[in-house]
C-alpha cells in the first residue's frame, strides 16, 4: 500500500515507524502546511515527496493518513479534505493485540502493545497508543486519542473528540461526553459531560470548555 502522511510532528515519527514494520506499505509523500510546491518538485526523483497539503489532489492514487495527535486538528482537516473513507488507510502495529470480533472504521492507528478486545467499536480518525486497552464492548467515536496505557473497562461509551489522558482508567458502563479531556492518571467513576475536562482520582470535572468550531 502507497501511503501519504499528512502532517509532519512528533505523532508522525511514531507513525512512520509504524508503517516500516510492513514491507508491504511504502511512504510516498508527506504532506505538511509547511511545504511549499516546489519541495514536491524536487523530491519527486530522490525520495518521499514533500508537499503542501493543498496540493493533496496531485495525490489521489495514495492511502492517507492524518498523523496529528490533536484530535480538533485532525477533525478539522479531515473536514476540510472532504475524502471518501476508502482514501484513508487503517493501521495496525504488529504487536497490538485486536479480537477478530472488535471493529476499526478508517483512518484509525493502534499502536505497539495495545489490546482491543470482543465487540469494542473503534471509530474514525482515532488513535489507540502504546500499551492502551480498550476492553470488550467498549463505543469509541472518530477522533479520540487514548493515550498510552490508558485501560477502557467494559462497555465505556466515549463520544467524539474525547483525549483520554496517559495511565487514566475507566471503569466499567461509564459515558465520557464528545470533546472532553480525561487528565492523565485520573480513575473515572462517573459520567463525564461532553466539552469538561475530568481529573484526578475519583476523577472530578475541574472545567468546563467552550470548543467553537466543533
Amino acid at each position: 500500500m502507497k501511503l501519504a502522511i499528512i502532517g509532519q510532528g512528533g505523532h508522525s515519527k511514531v507513525i512512520e515507524d509504524l508503517i516500516s514494520l510492513n514491507h508491504n506499505h511504502k511512504i510516498v509523500a508527506y504532506l505538511d502546511d509547511k511545504y511549499e510546491e516546489l519541495h514536491m518538485k524536487q523530491e519527486i526523483f530522490y525520495g518521499p515527496i514533500l508537499s503542501a497539503i493543498t496540493l493533496i489532489d496531485f495525490f489521489g492514487e495514495l492511502k492517507f493518513v492524518i498523523a496529528i495527535g490533536n484530535n480538533k486538528v485532525r477533525s478539522l482537516i479531515s473536514e476540510s479534505l472532504q475524502l471518501s473513507k476508502e482514501n484513508y488507510a487503517t493501521l495496525i502495529h504488529p504487536a497490538a493485540i485486536i479480537s477478530q470480533r472488535a471493529k476499526i472504521d478508517h483512518g484509525t492507528v493502534i499502536m505497539a502493545g495495545s489490546v482491543i478486545n470482543a465487540g469494542a467499536h473503534i471509530g474514525a480518525h482515532t488513535i489507540i497508543n502504546t500499551g492502551a486497552i480498550v476492553e470488550h464492548d467498549n463505543m469509541l467515536g472518530d477522533f479520540v486519542h487514548i493515550s498510552p496505557n490508558a485501560t477502557l473497562t467494559g462497555t465505556v461509551h466515549i463520544e467524539d473528540g474525547v483525549h483520554v489522558g496517559a495511565g487514566a482508567t475507566i471503569i466499567p458502563g461509564m459515558a465520557i461526553g464528545e470533546w472532553s479531556v480525561i487528565g492523565a492518571g485520573a480513575t473515572v467513576i462517573s459520567n463525564i459531560p461532553s466539552h469538561s475536562t475530568a481529573v484526578g482520582v475519583p476523577a472530578i470535572v475541574k472545567t468546563k470548555q467552550v470548543i467553537e468550531g466543533v
